[in-house]
């Protein structure tokens, strides 16, 4: 894996500049138009401005992303529910930053495709020549934007593969577009290079009017940032490094191009924003339908890979116990390529509607970066642990801390300024996200509260005389339980219960299957131990987090095997199917909870537990969840009791004819 991550190619630099920058590097589209409007162009705003985004560029995106957390691979896995899993067992409360970081990732899923791909269809409104587009409405735009969101949410469902190839060169045209463009007009004004001095950002916080809120469009400039650590894994960490190197010299000579054409030909008057963008204003007369062409290209890819990006985060959940079970398919046999059709449906749904509520990116812009801070300090809180754990010395952690919580709280206060204009729609969004996952991580821990496990030893000999029992008709050759007991000498009183009270189950063999997930990506193996040799046999799956848990596949498998090593025989009991050599039947038996009525809960926890039996009901069943085949499974309901109410006051009376 190292290898992978070190090594440098050009089919990966071409990859990552498909899949990785079209967040980031579809920026120049809306950042300086929401930087100067309503704003009187001058000199202290458009060169304090451009320093602020190539300060925010280095510090944030270079520094933070790409030299630092980029080393936080978990087996050549990034992303932050990769890095939590890499320091969930230091301190429980880590899955709070993890969750929040997870619910904005995916809300910002759903603003950036409306907000690059709208950028780049009112370009049309600039092209003179054609009054069909120069008259184009705003409605009109948004039913463009919302069919290209239509046709690329319908295609998702059967992958990218093939298509894919393409993203690296299309990209490699936008950003050599976006610096032959900048570099094109960095002659208008040679003041513009002041801008690589700190000294103009910081007098622009400290003594523009308002100026400190400036800083919630500048920050607009690295909201794709997140995709470099979480595509770490599609292009290994020297692919992201070096092809980082051509995309922010592109980005900045783009940015200082836009800055030197606003002070040669708007100084002292104020944009138009809402007809103008200043990046299709640099563009030849005779150029700008080609360069809208390849930003609302450009603009797709970008908003392909943040959906592709919120698959891959929700299985990753969903592995972790942080989000309900729901179906995944993988529609290539390309690695990482899936698909979630709710997940799918929940993008396209936000995305039409962010695209109609607020029309134009303007708007949009208005709303864009506020959730996303907020994925970006649960990073840093993240990133300061897994120095921790690295033994990396205190200083350099508290150093990173001051001055990351610094930049991206100063970005937050910034960005809540956002928050009647449209922010709270992210937050909202996010904030129902996160309601999700912290609802599905409670509620497990509220029922591990209460489950209660039992030594199998003191089951053995009960478990073998019935299935000895000849008086007991036989429910199944072989009966399959699914156990969450970690520790292999222990298993949950409600299987013991199944087994020998509620109906008794009699079988020959009987099986147990535990699931446990991994902190590595990409694991898969399995222990198998003989509790009673053919008669009690326990297997252990150990999966990585990124592994989709194909129980039914790999239990046949290991069952395989051992019939292979001779360590099991599967054939039949029945004594006119044993002569045959039929195999027996299996039989899963899936336990599935329900709340039950015995219960006196606290508010908060009776509310939690609601809401999961609720998210339970509309997401995956279990045996699903588990690639079970339905036919050989039986759903087993019982009350899930997790606080007893207390004794009932009952008193016995007699009636007087008793008495006599």
């Amino acid at each position: 894996m190292g290898k992978h991550l070190n090594k440098v190619t050009a089919a990966g630099l071409l990859v990552a500049l498909g899949i990785i920058y079209g967040d980031i590097g579809t920026s120049p589209l809306y950042v300086f138009d929401e930087i100067i409007k309503g704003r009187q162009i001058s000199e202290d705003l458009v060169i304090g401005s451009l320093s602020c985004i190539i300060w925010t560029l280095t510090l944030q995106t270079t520094i933070k992303y790409v030299i630092l957390t980029l080393k936080a691979d978990n087996r050549g896995e990034g992303g932050i529910f990769s890095l939590y899993a890499l320091v969930r067992r230091q301190k429980k409360w880590l899955v709070l930053p993890a969750m929040i970081g997870g619910a904005a990732l995916l809300a910002d899923g759903m603003i950036t495709p409306p907000i690059s791909v709208t950028s780049a269809i009112e370009g049309l409104r600039q092209i003179d020549q054609v009054p069909v587009f120069k008259d184009i409405s705003t409605n009109g735009i948004v039913v463009i934007v919302v069919s290209i969101m239509a046709l690329l949410f319908f295609l998702q469902q059967f992958g990218t593969a093939s298509i894919g190839t393409l993203f690296g060169p299309i990209m490699f045209v936008w950003f050599a577009m976006l610096a032959v463009l900048g570099s094109s007009h960095l002659l208008d004004d040679l003041h513009i290079f002041r801008a690589f001095s700190p000294h103009y950002a910081i007098e622009l916080l400290a003594t523009y009017p308002k100026g400190f809120w400036i800083l919630g469009s500048v920050f607009l400039c690295t909201t794709g940032a997140e995709a470099l650590y979480s595509d770490l894994g599609h292009c290994g960490r020297a692919n992201i490094r070096y092809s980082w190197i051509f995309v922010k010299s592109c980005l900045i000579l783009n940015y200082l191009g836009q800055g030197a054409y606003l002070l040669a030909h708007f100084e002292g008057q104020t944009f138009d924003t809402e007809k103008l963008k200043v990046l299709f204003s640099i563009m030849p007369d005779w150029f700008r339908l080609i360069g809208i062409v390849i930003a609302t290209t450009a603009a797709i890819i970008a908003s392909q890979a943040l959906i592709s990006g919120s698959f891959t985060l929700i299985s990753e959940s969903i592995r972790l116990n942080l989000w309900p079970k729901m179906q995944i398919k993988y529609p290539t046999e390309a690695r990482g390529q899936l698909f979630i059709g709710g997940i799918n449906l929940l993008l396209f749904v936000g995305c039409c509607g962010i695209s109609i509520y607020f029309k134009d990116s303007t708007h949009m812009a208005a709303a864009y970066g506020l959730a996303i801070t907020m994925c970006m300090i649960s990073t840093s809180i993240l990133f300061a642990n897994f120095l921790v754990g690295r033994r990396v010395n205190a200083a350099w952690i508290y150093l990173y801390l001051l001055v990351y919580l610094t930049i991206e709280i100063a970005f937050l206060i910034a960005n809540l300024e956002k928050f009647p204009h449209g922010g709270y729609v992210t937050l909202v969004v996010g904030g129902g996200l996160f309601t999700v996952m912290y609802v599905w991580y409670r509620s497990r821990r509220i029922k591990n509260r209460y489950v209660e496990f039992v030594r199998m030893e003191h089951y053995i000999p009960m478990i073998q005389e019935l299935s000895n029992d000849k008086t007991v008709t036989k429910y199944a050759t072989h009966l399959v339980y699914m156990t969450s007991a970690n520790n292999p000498k222990e298993i949950e009183h409600k299987i013991i219960y199944s087994i020998l009270n509620k109906k008794p189950k009699r079988a020959d063999i009987y099986w147990f299957v535990h699931v446990d997930t991994m902190d590595d990506p990409y694991t898969s193996e399995y222990i198998v131990e003989h509790i009673i040799p053919n008669d009690i046999i326990r297997v252990e799956f150990r999966l990585g987090f990124r592994v989709q848990q194909k129980i039914n596949l790999m239990f046949r498998k290991v069952v395989e095997e051992l019939v292979n090593n001779n360590e099991v025989n599967i054939t039949s009991r029945y004594e006119s199917l044993e002569k045959n050599n039929v195999v027996g039947d299996f039989q899963f038996i899936v336990m599935e909870k329900y709340l039950s009525n015995d219960n006196e809960l606290p508010f908060f926890e009776r509310v939690i537990m609601k809401l999961h039996f609720w998210l339970k009901e509309i997401s995956l069943s279990e045996e699903r969840g588990f690639g079970l085949d339905p036919s050989f499974v039986t759903v087993e309901k019982f009350p899930l009791i997790v606080s007893p109410v207390p004794q009932i006051p009952l008193t016995r009376i007699f009636n007087e004819q008793s008495e006599e």
